[in-house]
């Protein structure tokens, strides 16, 4: 399978998941918390926290712990004999020869750097191997999340304006305005305090887009569907980060407005979903990198 066809294929299944069930899209990556690596312990970016996300949610696994055939191994474990694996991806960067040696070997000094080449990646969740045993994380209380939410956007620095009655973030000031909590309700899913922060999160990832921060920009790439781009990338950082945060939300009021401009926004451009999820993961590890100098900055005074 080629770049172009995993590329079609990923935008597909997330089109799909879009039309099937557009007040719920996002819920299936932030089900098991952010998944990761289960060998390595390093968590999975961009489009792949989305594909891992669908499948876990999909196949009923318990555990967001995933890892290669060998890589299981590696570890003690076997795969099952039955078990299917699930496809996410992997860019390696090619390179295209400029001379050559005499054996046809490429020379080194003088490659340069052609393009990202899309490498399908079998993975296995935990659920699915004999002799390994998930570690379970001890319950985390809801006040205890919501200490460590308040914790997490105060440790970003961000400038915040409560009143009014709506959240958004405006770039000529580099603010965040937010309505008072009052203003947000318990839903099946989450309480106000959950839904205010999941919406906070979803203004924060749009903070990240300032030139000084991660400078992000869709004009060129995009035109006339930037706007609906940068809405993608922040609706799929507040997903990011509410699984990392142990967060349970319902989709922002304003998610079914701009649902219908991703779809053709995707539809139209293969390439379009990996771009924002990409930018998105680039958004949440930025403000968890904050984190650690917020932290660091607290001890040195």
């Amino acid at each position: 399978m080629n770049s172009a066809q995993i590329h079609q294929d990923v935008t597909n299944k997330i089109v799909a998941a879009m039309e099937a069930d557009p007040g719920q899209w996002t819920k299936p990556w932030s089900a098991n918390g952010r998944p990761k690596n289960a060998t390595t312990g390093k968590k999975y970016r961009g489009v792949n926290i989305m594909l891992l996300g669908m499948a876990g949610a999909f196949k009923g696994y318990p555990s967001g712990l995933w890892a290669g055939y060998r890589q299981w191994q590696g570890v003690g474990a076997q795969v099952r004999a039955d078990e299917k694996s699930t496809t996410i991806v992997r860019y390696e960067e090619t390179f295209t020869p400029k001379d050559t040696n005499d054996d046809g070997d490429e020379k080194p000094s003088n490659l340069r750097s052609g393009y990202f080449r899309c490498r399908p990646i079998a993975v296995f969740n935990a659920a699915q191997v004999d002799g390994y045993t998930v570690e379970e994380d001890a319950p985390v209380s809801l006040v205890q999340r919501i200490k460590d939410v308040d914790q997490f956007t105060h440790g970003t620095g961000a400038q915040l304006r409560y009143g009014g009655d709506r959240a958004y973030y405006s770039p000529s000031q580099d603010f965040i305005g937010m309505p008072e909590l009052s203003s947000f309700k318990d839903t099946s899913t989450g309480t106000a305090t959950e839904n205010m922060y999941g919406t906070l999160l979803h203004e924060l990832t749009h903070w990240t887009g300032h030139k000084s921060r991660c400078d992000r920009a869709f004009g060129k790439r995009f035109g006339t569907n930037a706007y609906a781009a940068e809405e993608l990338v922040a609706e799929l950082g507040a997903s990011f980060l509410c699984a990392g945060l142990g967060l349970a939300i319902e989709p922002r009021l304003d998610h079914a407005q701009y649902l219908n401009s991703w779809i053709r926004l995707l539809k139209s451009d293969k390439r379009a979903i990996f771009t924002a999820a990409s930018k998105a993961s680039q958004a949440v590890e930025w403000l968890e990198q904050a984190q650690a100098q917020d932290e660091a900055q607290a001890q040195a005074a």
